[in-house]
């Protein structure tokens, strides 16, 4: 039996105040029946006591270490009984740094359910200057997707479709458009979609592991939409900012993604270029790796 339209899973590390300002945007928004699942990675700030002190109502579950994006995501999405007997009619991914405007997560639900082919929807997203997150609508990194974005023909071609797949920057971020993937930061679910196809993929540590599930949603037959008529505000990268590890596990992610889905079809000479060019990115012990 479905228990409620949608169920918000929250990763958190280390990033308690921001959590409390997500939480509370989430407690004034009306329409949808939302259950809200916080999972803490051994935040040493604070964060799980806040939760448990001052959001009461919350799902809150205390992961004992920090195991990443994607298995940390995994845990509160079985504790709610997916991949197999989710409950809710759909589920979103929502960063702890994000702030959602009342009205946002009834336009979510609201676009899915209108759209029954479309699996995963994902919003507007803007930074706090205003400007738009390029990240909340991309291309798949394939070879030659990534080789224009590194080679910097994607700055240089902006409005081009071809030569700036990643960022779509070609598109208005007002237009309404089917894409390769959105963020998880913020990004809408489909439960039929996310019992066809499964829980993120642990592999990827943190980045990555969205563009993945996208992939695996849209083989699957479902449209991926970014709807900008919905706004969410992100802060971006408030547990990662001026990370060296975060930089090296974006790198190691473009190399688990390349090497899941498309290096078995790359002639040898396409292979070694991708990995050189990764190796210049991620260092030596990224190119140790990827012997």
């Amino acid at each position: 039996m479905q228990t409620a339209d949608l169920l918000v899973v929250i990763l958190n590390y280390n990033t308690r105040d921001l959590l409390r300002k997500c939480l509370r945007s989430l407690a004034v928004q009306r329409g949808p029946s939302v259950e809200i699942c916080v999972v803490d990675n051994a935040s040493p700030d604070g964060s799980a006591e806040m939760v448990e002190s001052e959001f009461p109502d919350v799902h809150l579950l205390r992961n004992p270490k920090n195991n990443g994006f994607s298995a940390g995501n995994n845990l509160g999405l079985r504790a709610h009984g997916w991949p197999e007997a989710g409950r809710a009619r759909h589920v979103m991914l929502l960063n702890p740094d994000t702030v959602v405007p009342e009205g946002a997560l009834a336009g979510m639900v609201t676009y899915a359910d209108a759209h029954p082919s479309v699996g995963v929807v994902g919003p507007r997203l803007l930074l706090p200057d205003g400007t738009l997150d390029k990240a909340c609508r991309r291309g798949f990194p394939t070879p030659a997707v990534s080789f224009y974005r590194l080679s910097g023909m994607s700055r240089l071609f902006k409005r081009s479709a071809r030569f700036n797949r990643y960022n779509m920057e070609y598109l208005d971020e007002r237009q309404e458009a089917e894409v390769d993937a959105v963020v998880g930061a913020c990004m809408l679910v489909r439960g039929e979609a996310l019992r066809q196809v499964g829980l993120l993929d642990e592999i990827f540590f943190m980045y990555g592991e969205d563009l993945d599930w996208c992939l695996r949603i849209k083989q699957a037959g479902w449209r991926i939409v970014y709807h900008p008529a919905v706004i969410v505000h992100h802060i971006k990268r408030a547990a990662s900012r001026r990370s060296t590890k975060a930089q090296y596990e974006f790198d190691r992610a473009m190399w688990l993604f390349y090497r899941k889905h498309y290096r078995a079809g790359q002639p040898a000479w396409v292979d070694l270029l991708v990995r050189f060019g990764l190796a210049l990115r991620g260092g030596r012990t990224l190119w140790h790796e990827m012997a």
